[in-house]
């Protein structure tokens, strides 16, 4: 006997989850509603089935093909437009005109057994025998009432209350005979038990009911394919499950990562190659499908995650379906009920409400609070570079793919045969993603410079000779499953706002040229970089004095890139050196606060008891640079910032210094005693560098151990900063913790404040009124200054949902005060 699977519908009301995806491959337990029915069939004998399909039909040919890995002979008949139930079956009339067949909906749930229902209708010699089933309420359902012989007496489609008969509902299972079709007009919409079977009675045909026991659920709604996945984990229906079970309840796939200090309480599913970090908690009821990531500090409880997920720290999901290839950012939430389509991105912090529909290929911002369905907005990313350039979790906001078509964009603002120099830190992600952006440069017929893992001042240096532009890819700093892709101009700067603009509108549109196979670009890898880069910065900064000077320095090279040009730098430099940390460590591409301080730390115990003149450690790309006195106390990054000022500005004594805004005014102070200026700036770094690159400039800073060496470069370079420090300490003969203590303490404290999107230009403007007659410096976001000296600067940040504030006052006390009251006026503006 053959069977026909009907697996043509729409699935209108389980939108958006079949939006994109046929109800029939809706997953309950992983797989494939419709892979339960077919592996329901076969168990039963029945191998050789007919699909009928019209909705999306190509994704469930291209999933379950010929049948062979079930092991079972699939063909299909497809409806060119929705003919009913009887339609749709009549369609595929030429492979079932033979013998009697079997009918089952594809979208439904069950374990009935389908041997006996086939048994019965044989004995019957019935035409039609109508599998039923009972259910507590049948409003949904088609009611059928039968006499003690099991002859059908009467049909009565969606009934209400007043017409309720019976709990005996048709399941939409069929046993028939071929002659059946006789009773069904061709290319023409019939249904079953509305149009074929009253016209079968009748005649008095004999047309059957079978009460069958077991279950059956007809997953139609969001709240029945929910319960289905229940149902399947409390082994209420008899389906295989295909993973192990490690306890009771708890079914892990194949390949699945499940961090032991992870909390699991059945009954759940982990699909293979699904992720479970430590400090997640998976609670009953929960569906993970394959390849899902759920980070620390996420919290599940009877959700359903389709396949691809990944699921941020601290995220909390609860009743919830979530469809493939959605990102679920840090600390989001959605409630029970709520349905979030294919491919989404649900930002950090926001919240969506119970029973919100969200459709595929939105974007929930960032601290959004979500209580209306999101169906017509398009999803689209309002910016793409950020502080750091253009950055995201690897192989989930940055993929191949991604970096693919960025470096296709960048090509394509740039001349055919020009030549972009490309860089990386020591990280394996790093490695992966550069090869795919020499790839898209390479055909978008650009030639590449590939200089391989160098610190990133030297990726700049390099690109500023002779290349149009550079790419640089790093580990996100203090954040490891993080990458930033960098994009520099031809100075080896960031790009400027409106290059990023630029690049932003060509990556929006995707109109990527590509090169003729003749125009494909070269690659080289050019050689002695750390040679050329040491020997540049030594002739164009002051090292006067330190061979003489007799001083002994620690450096840390914290296991990252910066150690691979200490070697050649500092037996030119004639110094006496103890270098710590100097090998690459894969594991280890950036590093925490906590870790950054810890090796701080050791650094200051290791420059005390070699009685040293004082200690640097560089951030694992080279860019940044931590100072230790010769006393082992670390000196923290704004002060760091103050000292470097005051050796230069006293050497100096004339010149212009490049500072960001939300530098303590205390700079000020120090500049002008030597005779030199302060110039502000923005906090954007390339705007600093701009500044910094600027006739005139002497020094540049942004307080966060990132420093500009204008005789050598005009961007953050922490190699250039610590050559600089060795000549200035060596013609000083004075000691870092000397100079610290001449300059005047200063008091600025930072808070971050959630501020959704959409109220940020609110926000600003609350801010301009409540400044009132107080000076406001609007040099980047606000800046209002109080009549005692004291100031609060608001700035919203660019890439995240989130306002910083700064204050500055004569003690902490003060500032503190000063960030209270204007915190509470940035929080009314956002509520």
């Amino acid at each position: 006997m053959k069977a026909v699977v009907m697996a043509g519908g729409e699935g209108t009301r389980l939108r958006p989850m079949t939006s994109s995806m046929p109800k029939p491959l809706l997953p309950v337990a992983n797989r494939p509603i419709m892979e339960h029915v077919l592996r329901l069939l076969k168990r039963h004998g029945l191998n050789e089935t007919v699909v009928t399909v019209q909705f999306l039909a190509s994704l469930v040919k291209n999933y379950f093909g010929d049948g062979e890995e079930l092991g079972m002979e699939l063909t299909y008949a497809n409806e060119e437009k929705p003919l009913g139930t009887a339609g749709s079956v009549k369609n595929a009339e030429e492979a079932l005109k033979d013998d009697a067949f079997l009918v089952i909906s594809g979208d439904a749930l069950t374990d009935f057994d389908l041997t006996d229902l086939i048994n019965f209708h044989k004995e019957k010699g019935a035409l039609v025998t109508v599998c039923l089933t009972r259910v507590p309420n049948p409003l949904e359902f088609g009611i059928t009432i039968v006499d003690d012989e099991g002859k059908v007496e009467r049909f009565l489609e969606k009934p209400t209350w007043g017409q309720v008969f019976s709990d005996t509902v048709n399941t939409g299972i069929y046993v028939m005979e071929p002659e059946v079709f006789d009773y069904v007009d061709p290319d023409v919409p019939v249904d079953w038990s509305g149009d074929v079977f009253p016209q079968l009675m009748k005649e008095g045909k004999p047309v059957y009911g079978y009460v069958a026991e077991g279950y059956w659920e007809d997953v139609g709604t969001h709240e029945s394919y929910v319960k289905a996945q229940a149902d399947v984990l409390e082994r209420k229906v008899d389906v295989d499950i295909d993973g192990f079970e490690i306890s009771p309840g708890v079914w892990v796939a194949e390949g699945a990562e499940v961090h032991p200090d992870a909390v699991l309480r059945g009954p759940l599913y982990i699909g293979d190659y699904a992720k479970v970090e430590a400090g997640a908690e998976i609670r009953e009821h929960t569906v993970v499908g394959s390849n899902v990531v759920v980070k620390s500090g996420a919290f599940l409880h009877k959700a359903v995650v389709h396949d691809n997920v990944y699921v941020g720290p601290h995220s909390n999901l609860r009743g919830c379906v979530v469809g493939k290839n959605t990102d679920i950012m840090r600390a989001a939430r959605i409630e029970d009920g709520a349905v979030i389509g294919d491919e989404c991105l649900v930002g950090e912090e926001s919240i969506i409400q119970g029973n919100v529909r969200v459709y595929p290929f939105k974007t929930i911002e960032a601290g959004a609070f979500v209580n209306t369905s999101v169906i017509w907005e398009s999803r689209g990313q309002a910016h793409l570079f950020g502080a750091r350039g253009v950055s995201g979790i690897l192989n989930v906001e940055i993929t191949p793919e991604l970096a693919v078509r960025l470096a296709g964009a960048y090509a394509t603002t740039l001349k055919k045969g020009s030549t972009v120099t490309t860089a990386r830190d020591h990280s394996r992600g790093a490695r992966a993603l550069k090869r795919a952006v020499i790839s898209a440069l390479q055909a978008s017929a650009i030639d590449v410079r590939d200089l391989e893992n160098v610190p990133l001042p030297v990726a700049r240096q390099q690109t500023a000779r002779g290349s149009a532009g550079g790419i640089m890819i790093r580990t996100t700093p203090g954040v490891p499953d993080s990458v930033d892709i960098m994009f520099f101009d031809g100075q080896g700067a960031d790009l400027s706002q409106g290059s990023q603009r630029k690049l932003d509108r060509v990556f929006a549109r995707q109109e990527y040229r590509r090169a003729f196979p003749g125009e494909i670009g070269d690659l080289h890898f050019p050689s002695s970089v750390f040679d050329s880069y040491t020997g540049s910065l030594l002739r164009n900064v002051d090292i006067t004095g330190i061979a003489d000077s007799g001083l002994k320095v620690v450096v840390d090279a914290s296991n990252g890139s910066a150690g691979l040009v200490l070697p050649s730098l500092l037996g030119k430099l004639g110094v006496d050196s103890l270098t710590i940390n100097p090998g690459l460590d894969e594991s280890r591409p950036t590093e925490s606060a906590d870790m950054r301080r810890s090796g701080l730390v050791r650094l200051g115990e290791i420059v005390a008891s070699s009685r040293a003149a004082f200690g640097v450690r560089f951030d694992p790309v080279g860019e940044r640079l931590s100072l230790v006195d010769e006393k082992g106390r670390i000196v923290e990054d704004d002060r760091a910032l103050l000292v470097m000022l005051d050796l230069i500005a006293a050497e100096r004594r004339s010149g212009r210094v490049a500072l960001p805004v939300t530098t303590t005014r205390i700079a000020e102070q120090v500049a002008a005693y030597h005779g030199t200026q302060v110039e502000w700036t923005t906090t954007s770094p390339d705007d600093l560098t701009r500044v910094g690159g600027e006739e005139g400039a002497i020094f540049g800073g942004d307080g966060r151990g990132g420093f500009i060496v204008p005789e050598f470069s005009s961007v953050y370079d922490g190699t250039a900063a610590f050559v600089r420090l060795i000549g200035l300490v060596a013609r000083t003969q004075l000691t870092l913790s000397q100079i610290d203590a001449r300059i005047p303490r200063a008091h600025v404290l930072k808070r971050d404040l959630a501020t959704p999107w959409a109220v940020k230009g609110l926000v600003m403007r609350r801010v301009v009124e409540a400044a009132g007659d107080r000076f406001v410096d609007t040099t980047d976001g606000v800046r209002v200054v109080e009549s005692d000296g004291r100031w609060v600067m608001v700035l919203p940040d660019p890439a995240e949902a989130v306002t910083h504030l700064w204050a500055e006052g004569p003690d902490d006390a003060s500032a503190q005060a000063l960030l209270d009251e204007w915190s509470a006026v940035v929080d009314s503006a956002g509520r």
